[in-house]
């Protein structure tokens, strides 16, 4: 898979623009609601002061965008700010968010973070003595893998779920793992748990999380519900 800078060299003054970031074209699903928080943890730029200011920005994208964007011309997208003065920090969100907006043909939503929120309380399935899960309790699977299909490292998280049907927490911790060798975007391999378990329990509630360990300075971590109220906010597990 071909990208514009994954793998290669750029100019290292580069201006900020709309150019530099690289779209990749969603996969149709049928999940009915559904978001992708991104954490960019190395974002910079001056102030009207021509101070450095460093944040963490949070992005919201909607799984119905058209596309998302490569997360390495992210990168040096938002690192393209770090010579730029602005007055005021909801300058530099509303040139992100025109830019992002165009890319993913969606309405993102952006802000910068002070603080995440807590892990939710939740059964950590890997270790559980129990045979199924208790109904409307919030699981998860510790130590998920997965291969990025662009550049065949690893990529690591923690995968929530709550759901009002009983899963058979064998067949589900067998199901996760054998993700370790597959090659999927973070947010097919949620969609694709997400099916499976449907497929299989039919629940009438069901929200899928995947909490991903960061990356190049920015984490991707979709959630995807029948429903639209959600339960998974923006939170971290090692919340440091």
């Amino acid at each position: 898979m071909s990208r514009k800078y994954l793998g290669s060299s750029y100019e290292k003054n580069l201006k900020t623009s709309y150019k530099i970031l690289d779209p990749i074209q969603r996969n149709k699903s049928k999940i009915p609601h559904g978001h992708d928080f991104w954490n960019a943890y190395e974002f910079t730029y001056l102030d009207k002061n021509h101070l450095p200011v460093l944040k963490v920005l949070e992005l919201t994208i909607p799984a119905s965008s058209k596309n998302i964007v490569e997360s390495k011309s992210l990168k040096i997208y938002l690192n393209s700010f770090y010579n730029k003065k602005f007055n005021k920090s909801s300058e530099v969100l509303d040139i992100i968010k025109i830019d992002l907006d165009k890319l993913t043909k969606s309405n993102i939503k952006i802000k910068f973070v002070k603080k995440f929120l807590n892990e939710p309380d939740a059964l950590k399935i890997n270790t559980s003595k129990l045979l199924i899960t208790p109904k409307n309790k919030i699981i998860y699977f510790s130590g998920f893998r997965s291969i990025c299909p662009v550049t065949s490292q690893p990529d690591f998280a923690n995968i929530y779920i709550k759901s009002n049907a009983e899963i058979e927490i064998t067949w589900l911790n067998d199901y996760l793992r054998s993700y370790k060798e597959k090659g999927d975007f973070h947010e097919q391999c949620i969609e694709g748990i997400f099916e499976e378990i449907k497929k299989r329990y039919q629940p009438s509630k069901l929200e899928v999380c995947g909490r991903f360990m960061r990356r190049g300075g920015i984490d991707i971590n979709p959630v995807r519900s029948l429903n639209k109220r959600f339960t998974f906010k923006n939170f971290r597990f090692f919340n440091q």
